[in-house]
């Protein structure tokens, strides 16, 4: 049994850049309170009225621009091969990913690393710097996934895991 496992949280992606799967994934991101703090009812009719029936379209097409036809969305492949490089710095220790919006989804990573027998789970949003839009959200999600399980792993936000590396200390400005 393992018993540690790393968790990395982006923000995801759609699954392709049509306007049909465009419209699933800016319905739960623009419906995200954090990222739209409008009062729900009236972000609701102006998403559903005036967003959704018109932006997926507008949006596949960019999304089309950058989308590569063997590995996808670059945001999906740039996060697969850091999964890559950091399962191969740490072999010993399951490492995955999990989008926030789209897939794989952040609820059936964790429901596998638990399965795999995970007990002690590092998370790290890969976000830059704190917002609410974005690690807040993200620990929103991971939390919600975690609200479904029965057996809960112990979890460690990545500031723990900065302070407790030695290449933190190695780059540590104080």
């Amino acid at each position: 049994m393992r018993s540690t496992g790393v968790l990395l949280i982006q923000l995801g992606t759609p699954d392709a850049p049509t306007g049909a799967a465009l419209r699933p994934y800016l319905r739960q991101f623009l419906g995200d309170p954090r990222v739209i703090e409008v009062p729900r009812f009236k972000w609701w009719l102006i998403l559903n009225l005036f967003i959704l029936p018109f932006r997926p379209g507008r949006s596949a097409a960019k999304y089309a621009r950058i989308w590569d036809p063997v590995t996808g969305s670059p945001l999906l492949h740039h996060t697969r091969r850091q999964t890559e490089a950091l399962q191969k710095l740490l072999p010993d220790i399951p490492v995955a990913f999990g989008m926030q919006i789209g897939n794989p989804s952040v609820a059936s990573v964790v429901r596998d690393l638990i399965d795999r027998g995970i007990e002690r789970l590092i998370v790290v949003p890969m976000y830059p710097q704190y917002s609410a839009t974005t690690t807040a959200s993200a620990t929103d999600v991971l939390f919600s996934a975690l609200l479904k399980e029965r057996r809960v792993p112990r979890a460690a936000h990545r500031a723990a895991l900065l302070r407790s590396s030695r290449l933190s200390r190695r780059h540590d400005p104080r």
